[in-house]
This record gives structure tokens, C-alpha cells and sequence, in this order.
């Protein structure tokens, strides 16, 4: 359920809308707050913070000036989010050496890989849980001992022409109504980088919505936010769940499980970043013209 003026009204309708499904059990959110955690990692990099959903894991860092993070033996393609533009880095892969600016994202390819900061700066890493080490070290990691319920197994999307090399795209682009937020995907991932909201949202312009099978990752990078989430009435009261209501300042994470419904209100008075996350990307908003933007580079699965 959407206002008109959001773009996802759009969606309504599409064939990215299924039949409803008879969910038969469900499961709650997680969430990671690493602004009150301790890092599950503090070296002479700098601090670490890992959490995770049943197909992503995030990995933030402060890192410091000169800090490495490598990846040896690295399966699948990885994604990287620079939130500053202060912050700079030099990634390293078998094609060589390649300085990113900050406010970009960045896609890495498997195999051997590094990210040295060449200032002092946070960085988030996504990764799927193939990073069986990062997966295990997750600070909620136990919560995951097994498959969840109604979240499709991940299976990545095709790779490009030619194979997996690093692509960085910045962030600042211009704002336009008709497309929601700033997206990107890989083969893993899809990264919707979103306005920025200055202050509270409006109560009166909330978007309820769910996803039957997929989760949402909300990673909150400045300002705080309260995820409202609401289960539906099944016909078995046993799996009734209560709503919840979780405030999360910055940074954090939320990861909000299929069928739940759900919507977010920003609620400092300053800057409010949210940046939502799937694994692997949403066909629906890949359906969209125009509003993955780097869509060309990356091919969409056979129907």
C-alpha cells in the first residue's frame, strides 16, 4: 500500500504482484546495532561489526587510514557501500589495482581481492553466506543454524558478457521523482541507496507493503528509525506473531522477514539515511525502465 506520489505504486498490479501464498509458519526480524555492539573483529584495520539475514551478510567497519580488508579465496561476486565522500579507497583484484572515490558503491569479484582505505572512513561489505567464515562470525549467526521459512534459496543472477570485474558507480546522481531511490545490482545483490530524509517522516505517508518471499535488509547509516512490522492472520492462530516496533539508531540493520508487513518512519531531526538491501536483486523494480542504473551492465535471468 502506497501513497500516489511513490513510485512503487507503479508496481501494483504488475506481475511482479503474485497470488496470495498460505504461509504456514513465520519468523521474526533481527536486528544489528552496532552503534551499542561490540565488534565481532577490532584490529589494527580499525573495528568491525558482522550481522546477517538467511541470504546476505553485512559486514561494517571503521576502518582506519591504511587498513586492509582482503578476501583470499572469495566465491561469489561481493558488494562494497563508501557512505562519505571523505573516504577513499583502493581495491585491488587479478586486473589490477583501482582507486574509489567515496559516496560510490562498488561490485568485487570472486577470487583474491583487497579494499586498503587511503583515509580513515566506514565501509559496508555485503556478502552471501557462500563467505562461510563471515557468515559464522555474525553476530547473530546462531539465528540462522538452519533454513528460515518463506525466503526463497538464494540463487545468483547471470553474470556479465565477458565475466565478473570490478564496476564502481557514484551515488551522486540527480534526483528524479518517477524512479525510486538510487539502485544498483550485481549478480548478488541489489543496493537501493535512498533519498536522504531531512527530519521525521510524515505519519499521514507511510508505505505497509510485503514481500511473500524474499527479505529486506534496512541499513540505517545516519539518523534513527522506527521499523513497524505486522504479521498477517493466518488460519493457524499458532503462528500468530505480535507486532513489533523497533527503534534503531545509526548504524544498524533490520532484517525484515517475508510475509511481514512492514514500513519504516525516519525519526531524527537531521539527516535520516536509509539504504535498502536484497540477495539476490528484485525482478519487480529490474522490470522498471530507467530505475536500476547501472541495468546495463548486468543481464537479467531467462524467463
Amino acid at each position: 500500500m502506497y501513497v500516489q506520489s511513490d513510485p512503487r505504486s507503479s508496481l501494483q498490479g504488475s506481475a511482479a504482484h503474485k497470488d496470495a501464498v498460505a504461509h504456514t509458519s513465520y519468523f521474526g526480524s533481527q536486528a544489528g546495532l552496532f552503534y551499542r555492539e561490540d565488534p565481532q573483529v577490532s584490529d589494527a584495520n580499525g573495528d568491525t561489526w558482522i550481522s546477517r539475514g538467511q541470504n546476505f551478510v553485512v559486514v561494517y567497519s571503521n576502518g582506519k587510514e591504511g587498513g586492509t580488508f582482503s578476501r583470499e579465496t572469495q566465491p561469489d561476486e561481493y558488494a562494497l557501500i563508501i557512505p562519505d565522500r571523505e573516504t577513499s579507497v583502493e581495491i585491488t583484484t587479478a586486473q589490477g589495482s583501482t582507486i574509489v572515490p567515496g559516496y560510490s558503491v562498488a561490485f568485487v569479484p570472486p577470487g583474491a581481492s583487497s579494499i586498503r582505505l587511503l583515509t580513515s572512513g566506514t565501509i559496508v561489505r555485503l556478502f552471501t553466506p557462500k563467505s562461510e567464515d563471515l557468515a559464522k562470525a555474525a553476530s547473530n549467526a546462531d539465528a540462522f543454524n538452519g533454513p528460515h521459512p518463506n525466503v526463497v534459496p538464494f540463487e545468483a543472477w547471470p553474470e556479465p558478457p565477458g565475466g565478473l570485474k570490478l564496476k564502481w558507480y557514484t551515488l551522486d546522481v540527480p534526483e528524479d521523482p518517477s524512479r525510486f531511490g538510487r539502485i544498483y545490482r550485481c549478480t548478488t545483490f541489489m543496493i537501493n541507496y535512498l533519498t536522504p530524509r531531512i527530519g521525521p517522516r510524515e505519519r499521514d505517508k507511510v508505505s505497509p507493503h510485503h514481500h511473500d518471499d524474499f527479505e529486506q535488509c534496512s541499513l540505517a547509516l545516519s539518523g534513527s528509525f522506527t521499523h513497524h512490522l505486522r504479521w498477517p492472520w493466518a488460519t493457524n492462530m499458532n503462528i500468530w506473531r505480535e507486532d513489533e516496533h523497533l527503534y534503531c539508531e545509526s548504524p544498524s540493520i533490520c532484517v525484515i522477514p517475508p510475509p511481514a508487513i512492514h514500513t519504516t518512519t525516519a525519526e531524527s531531526a537531521g539527516v535520516n539515511q536509509l539504504v535498502d538491501i536484497f540477495a539476490p536483486p528484485r525482478a519487480d523494480f529490474s522490470a522498471k525502465p530507467g530505475w536500476v542504473l547501472n541495468e546495463e551492465d548486468y543481464p537479467l535471468p531467462k524467463s
